[in-house]
Parts: structure tokens; C-alpha cells; sequence
């Protein structure tokens, strides 16, 4: 088994190698967070173009289909029921609404569930929720056995080299 950057596991790393593997770790959160916003934002993109679809399929049925439903439904109704004519046309032209009204209340659904969605806030907040743990987040201190014999201005050496 081993780290992330390819040291064994249970092996001393240097501050480097651990900076290095927070840096890969972090890049690598950062990039799922991203993928993450994207397929959400593609999802409510998806159900606000099912929405639409919905209501331009209803519009286009209202409008093309009445004059030449109208009329087969009018002269169907009057043949079967001997009804005054204006009556047939009547309820024709209400089958039509009915079928058109059924279309949109679809396309209310969907368009609500796209509005209501809040994928990319959820992972906006995500972030926000992580940077802020990172910020609070305090290095555990570790002794610095190899550094013990040495004289100061060595060890003041070091720290300005590893800065």
C-alpha cells in the first residue's frame, strides 16, 4: 500500500512530499466538485428543455390540430347524437382545451422541478463549507529529531530554504 504520491505508507515524508500530496488531493477535490456542478446544471438543463418541449408540443397541437379536429368531432358528435350543430363545435373545441391543458400542466411539472432544483448552490456551498475547514485546519506539530544536534543558525537555514 501507499501514499497518494507514491511513498509506502507509515514512512517519513518530507514537508515537500506533504505539501505536494495536499496540493493533488486538493486539485483532485476540486476537479470532482466541478464535475459535480456540471452534471446538475445539465440535469436542470435537461428538465427545463422537457418543460419547454412540453408547452411548445401543447401550443402546437392547440393550434394546428382545432380546425380539422373541430370539424371531424363536431360532425362525429351531431351523426351519433342528432344535436343542434353549434353544440358539436362546443364540445369539440372543449375536448381540444382539455387535451392541450393536460400538455401544460406536464410542462409545469417538469418546469417546476427544474426551478426547485438547487444543484449548483448545494455545491457552491460545498466548496465554501470545505475552503473553510481548510482554513481553520492547524498542522499537527511534529518533532524534528534530525535537526536536534544542530547549531541554530543551521536550522534557520533550512526553514528559509524550505519556504
Amino acid at each position: 500500500m501507499s501514499a497518494p504520491d507514491g511513498s509506502p505508507v507509515g514512512a517519513e515524508r518530507s514537508i515537500g512530499q506533504l505539501f505536494a500530496s495536499a496540493t493533488t488531493e486538493m486539485s483532485a477535490l476540486v476537479h470532482d466538485e466541478i464535475a459535480l456542478a456540471k452534471a446538475q446544471l445539465k440535469r436542470d438543463v435537461k428538465r427545463g428543455a422537457t418543460s419547454g418541449g412540453a408547452f411548445t408540443v401543447a401550443g402546437a397541437i392547440l393550434l394546428f390540430s382545432l380546425p380539422m379536429l373541430n370539424f371531424a368531432l363536431a360532425y362525429g358528435i351531431r351523426t351519433w347524437s342528432d344535436w343542434n350543430l353549434a353544440i358539436c363545435f362546443v364540445l369539440s373545441f372543449a375536448a381540444n382545451v382539455l387535451v392541450a391543458g393536460v400538455l401544460a400542466l406536464i410542462g409545469i411539472v417538469f418546469a417546476k422541478k427544474a426551478k426547485k432544483s438547487k444543484g449548483p448552490q448545494k455545491v457552491a456551498a460545498s466548496v465554501k463549507e470545505t475552503a473553510g475547514v481548510l482554513q481553520k485546519a492547524k498542522p499537527h506539530p511534529r518533532p524534528t529529531p534530525a535537526l536536534e544536534g544542530r547549531a541554530p543558525e543551521a536550522i534557520e537555514a533550512v526553514a528559509r530554504s524550505s519556504s
